[in-house]
């Protein structure tokens, strides 16, 4: 488990932060500028002095004011990506690379190398300068160059907001790709809805240096009154799975679960591949009998578990346990009374739509 607090103060601003994730996991620090993140990540790189501090990453401590162990920044294992990608400019890309592994503490091994090679796809780019990249190329780079020093917590401070809206689609993926490949604790910061979705494990919502709400992806995301309510947000539910069938005549995949199967366009998928969805509470119906004769593909039973009446007075959600993934589903009150829906009704939820996190 990593385990960091902080309390530090800067001028007038104060942070008082606690979070716990798993290692290996994605923690995402998540809220408007201004609101500590940046700060956050300087002090568990020991780039800024807390006034009280324990970080303990994997196991090693970084930090801890009460047994006065304070490790300078270049003897804590991390690797920090930063806004803007800081590449040398009078190096080349391969170059660039071997300045990180001349830092590392560990002899970086020629398979390590290459792994992180082909991750992010660089061999094109080893004999180019700077000078020659796009700002995605340069952020990969910077990315590399961070794994290369075997860290074993990752720091990303916004590291698409420099890259322009297409270019962003270019680096996103490879980002998921460490997160699922490498098993690299990684503490994100945005303030990039689709970037939280698609990456983090769990969340921490800050403001003015606090944490408003925090906990796995999941939870935060299915909370409708929680913060994401003030950017019309609405409840969802997010899915890890795995396909287990293609079907080549109808260019579909089945997603096996922990709560069943559904059917997604196929996209070049592979069996085995681990995929994400998110699925909307507006795109989920509610039958009380097995549906038939319908075009809906993804039928689901399950059994609803609570009822949670929303801003609207004619809006409900209604919450349906799936054996282990509880599903949310936005309907109108009056649905609620034609089919009389209460808590420990067994019922099949029909999933009109389902989002790829890709």
């Amino acid at each position: 488990m990593n385990e960091i607090r902080l309390t530090l103060e800067k001028d007038t601003f104060k942070v008082n932060v606690e979070f716990e994730f798993q290692v290996g996991h994605c923690l995402a620090l998540w809220g408007p500028s201004g609101s500590g993140k940046t700060t956050i990540l300087r002090a568990i790189a020991g780039l800024d002095a807390p006034k009280s501090a324990y970080v303990n990453i994997a196991g090693e401590v970084w930090q801890n004011s009460e047994s006065h162990i304070n490790l300078p920044t270049h003897k804590r294992a991390l690797g920090f990506v930063f806004q803007e990608a800081s590449v040398f400019t009078h190096l080349n890309v391969q170059e660039n690379l071997k300045f990180a592994v001349q830092r590392n503490k560990t002899e970086l091994s020629p398979v390590l190398w290459d792994d992180i090679i082909d991750l992010l796809d660089i061999t094109p780019l080893l004999k180019k300068r700077s000078t020659q990249l796009s700002g995605g190329e340069r952020q990969r780079v910077a990315i590399a160059r961070a794994l290369l020093t075997s860290p074993k917590l990752l720091l990303l401070d916004e590291p698409l907001s420099a890259v322009d809206i297409h270019k962003k689609e270019e680096v996103l993926p490879w980002l998921e790709k460490i997160r699922s490949e490498l098993s690299i604790s990684m503490v994100y910061v945005t303030h990039s809805v689709e970037e939280l979705t698609r990456l983090a494990d769990s969340v921490a919502v800050l403001s003015g240096g606090r944490i408003l709400a925090q906990g796995s992806l999941g939870d935060i995301l299915s909370n409708s009154y929680g913060p994401f309510s003030s950017l019309n947000q609405e409840p969802s539910v997010l899915i890890e799975g795995v396909v287990a069938k293609l079907d080549s005549k109808w260019h579909l995949v089945e997603m096996n679960f922990a709560g069943g199967t559904l059917w997604l366009k196929d996209q070049a998928f592979k069996i085995g591949q681990r995929l994400r969805v998110q699925i909307k509470a507006s795109d989920i119906s509610i039958a009380t009998k097995i549906p038939e004769h319908t075009s809906i593909q993804n039928i689901i039973p399950g059994v609803i578990t609570e009822m949670t009446p929303l801003k609207h007075p004619g809006e409900c959600l209604v919450s349906v346990t799936c054996q282990q993934t509880i599903f949310h589903s936005k309907i109108t009150s009056r649905a609620i009374d034609q089919l009389q829906l209460v808590v420990g009704k067994d019922v099949w939820l029909q999933v009109k739509s389902v989002a790829l996190m890709k």
